[in-house]
Formats: C-alpha cells, structure tokens, sequence
C-alpha cells in the first residue's frame, strides 16, 4: 500500500442550511465549540451555502417574497474557521443579486479556497463536480437545486450566444389527479372561463406545445397545472428526465475521478405524509416523491451520499443500498433574520414607506415574532452528521442534534451549539420517527444517534 486513502477510510461531516450575516469566530461556548472540534475532525464538511457572498457593489437585487440573503464575504473566513471546506452553492438564494450577484459570490467562494458546486456561469460549469483533496480520498461534490424561477436556470452555449449564469437545476412535473365528479366540474370552469379558447388562440402564437397545454377526456391543463381523472385525490411529483441526464452523466464523471462522491439536492417541496395535520411548514415529514427518486437514481449510479437541504426543518434519513440519504439535516447556521439591507419591494409588501429600517421589515412580516421561522421551534431544532466509512464501505453515521436559540433574541438565535437533555431527545426522536418509514433504524446513547451498519 503506496497511500493512506487506498485504505477506504474516510470521514465526512454534513450539516444542513447556512445563511450566514454574522461572525462565528468570537464565541467560546463548550457545546459550540465542541461542533467546530467534530467538523475539524473530519476529512471534509459540507454545508449549503445558502445565500449571495457580496460586497455592496456586487449585483443587483431582484424581488423575492423571502429574505435577500446577503453574506459578507469576510464571513467566508469563519466559516472555514469552524470547520467548513466544501459548499453548495445550488440553491434559490445564491441569486438574490442577479447573475452580476451570483459570478461575484461564485468568485468570493474561490478566493476563500471553498470547494463549491452548483452554479456558474454556465451550464456545464454549474453541473461540473467540485473536488476536494483529503487524507481519506479525493472528494468529489455535485449539487443540484429544484426551487427555483425559470432565470435562475444556467444555459449551456448557444451557436451565437453564450451560455447563461445560473444554478444547475432540476425541475420537476407536477400531476394533479381528481375524482371523476372533480374532474368534470374542472372541465366546466376551464370552459366557463374561456380558458379552452384561450389556448386555441395561443396555439397560433409563439408557444410551444408543452407551453400551451390540453384538455382530454382524462387530461387537462387548467391554470398552468396539470389534472387528471380518476379514483381519488393525489399528487404525482417526477423529476424533469433532461435535467436528470445532465447530473447522472456529472455523476459518472465524478465516479471515475474521485474515491467519494456526494450529491447534494436543495428541494422545498413537500409530500403528503403529515400534511394532512401539518398547521405550518416545520410540521411537514417529508420531500417530495421526485425527491426521493432522484436520490435513489444518484446512489444507483455511483454516489456514495445525498444530503438534501432546503425546507430549514431536519427530516428523515434512509440507507439505500448501502448509502445515506439525509431528506434534510435542517438549519445550520440560521441568521437570515440579521440581514442588513432589504430591497425597497420587500417594504412596500407590508406597506411600509422609504423610511422603514430591516428591523421594521422583519418586524412586520413576522408580525412581532407570531408567524414565520421565529414562531416554530422545528426551525431551531436541528441535527448534523458525520458518516464514516471503512474499508470503502459505510461503517457507522452518527447524528448530532442541534440547538439554535429558539425564542432568543434574533441579535443571538442562529447559531448552533449542540443540544443537551431533554431538547437532544426531543430532537433526535423526530429524527427516529422520520427514519422509521424508510425502515432506518436510530440508536440513541449520550444525547447522539447512531445508525450501524
């Protein structure tokens, strides 16, 4: 044996959602600093870099009806300080600034010395791997984002254009299927309201076929969805198959030319399994079908672990063949409610004038604290991992559970240390009851989950 890494032994830390407005560095808290020593201890760690890396002159904002995620780009520093050396930069935040806000961000991760993957200033640049270089093997990272506006999609070059920035996408269909009685009323309202003649006219213009729609007997495309008859009510999700073969051919790339691959998915979409009792958001279970069979697909291909982010709740983890699949680790860092600047329509949804500060525009949209992030404690209650692999095969994931500062002042919350007594079983308990469907099994001693292999 010439090399450590042709021994298969690797670790790796995966921590969910950074949105990160403040210094790390400065605080001294045990059970905080007791995450930097686990992360450091691990041959890579991996967050979702959630938000615009910028200077105030960088890029341009563009309307959101979320937080315009600003992270300075001296931050980038403590964020390698705790320990952080590989970032996904797919996500629905990482265009906050427009394309001029994405190619500086992208630039500010590079000068860092951050392996970054899932955006660029083109296609093939967005969807390529970012490489990581360990004791344990070479590491190699693609990410993917399926929340998204139809600009924020990169574009591959043109015979006479350039490609476009943007974030590697995969989209996704989304089926709506209605009883019989459903259905036939849905058909009278679409020709009630004229909608039929309405793609008649259509059909003569520029659009597509797809763009346009139809009806059947069975079919209808009614308001931009898709319905279907038949016994009951469901949703169908299924990811989009282009965009699927863009990432799995990424994915048998980065199978040849690293020891580790990792996909990672950022998804804001639900399934129906809790949310027939979900009051709000931090209730829900679980992703999406299209999902979980993206994160099926990828492992079948080669990827030895999916991590999934976005809905800023920890969800549920499955072992398939023999991988990790983390539906959603939750928050990470979580201080998208210090932002310092916010676009002049952010106040004027709320109805507030050009004297209005941040504060008041957080005041408002949370109504003092009683709806959104601050009002549920699933978003400060979260978990990270570390999975260790031995011999090239997955030996042991052990699960961290987290405590972000729940009803704490937004001037303090946002930052993990990790969770003690009866909040780490609380939190890890959730964990077990997610996991439980996907047939995972969760060991709990000392505060951390384990899952053997």
């Amino acid at each position: 044996m010439i090399y450590d890494s042709e021994k298969g032994d690797f670790s790796i830390a995966l921590t969910g959602d950074t949105m990160l407005s403040r210094r790390l560095a400065p605080f001294t808290e045990e059970r905080y600093l007791a995450i930097k020593e686990i992360l450091d201890g691990s041959d890579a760690a991996f967050t979702n870099l959630e938000g615009t890396v910028r200077s105030p002159s960088d890029g341009t904002q563009d309307p959101t009806e979320g937080t315009p995620m600003t992270i300075q780009p001296e931050l980038l520093e403590d964020l390698k300080w705790i320990g952080v050396n590989m970032v996904s930069t797919a996500n629905n935040h990482v265009t906050d600034f427009g394309q001029d806000g994405l190619l500086a961000s992208l630039a500010h991760v590079e000068a860092a010395g951050l392996v970054h993957s899932g955006s660029g200033a083109h296609l093939t640049a967005a969807q390529k791997p970012g490489y990581l270089d360990t004791p344990g093997g070479r590491v190699a990272l693609i990410s993917a984002n399926s929340f998204f506006k139809p600009w924020n999609r990169a574009s591959t070059h043109g015979p006479d254009l350039k490609g476009r920035p943007g974030v590697n996408i995969i989209g996704f269909d989304e089926t709506y299927t209605l009883p019989g009685d459903a259905f036939d009323q849905l058909v009278q309202i679409d020709q009630g309201l004229g909608f039929d003649r309405e793609r008649l006219r259509r059909s003569q213009g520029f659009f597509s076929k797809a763009e346009i729609g139809g009806a059947s007997a069975s079919k209808l495309t009614f308001l931009g969805k898709n319905f279907v008859g038949g016994d009951k009510y469901a949703v169908d999700t299924k990811a989009n198959e282009a965009d699927m073969a863009g990432n799995l051919r990424w994915i048998n790339e980065a199978r040849r030319q690293a020891d580790w691959v990792v996909f990672s998915l950022h998804c804001h979409a639900f399934g129906g399994r809790g949310g027939d009792k979900a009051e709000n958001g931090a209730d829900m279970e679980e992703l999406a079908d299209f999902a979980r069979d993206i994160a099926h697909r990828a492992i079948d291909a080669g990827v030895d672990i999916v991590v999934c982010h976005g809905p800023h709740i920890s969800l549920g983890v499955e072992i398939h063949a023999g991988k990790p699949i983390f539906y959603s680790l939750g928050n990470f860092i979580f201080q998208n409610d210090t932002v310092t600047s916010v676009p002049v329509e952010s106040f004027g949804r709320f109805g507030l004038g050009h004297d209005a500060t941040p504060a008041d525009f957080l005041d408002a949209r949370s109504d003092d604290g009683k709806k959104g992030f601050g009002a549920h404690a699933n978003y400060w209650h979260s978990i990270f991992s570390v999975c260790r692999f031995a011999g090239g095969t997955l030996d042991a994931v052990e699960l961290y559970p987290l405590d972000l500062g729940y009803q704490l002042p937004r001037s303090q919350r946002g930052r993990p240390v990790i969770a003690k007594g009866d909040m780490a079983e609380k939190v890890l308990r959730r964990t077990q009851a997610l996991s439980e469907f996907y047939g995972t099994k969760i060991e709990t001693k000392d505060g951390v989950g384990t899952i053997k292999l």
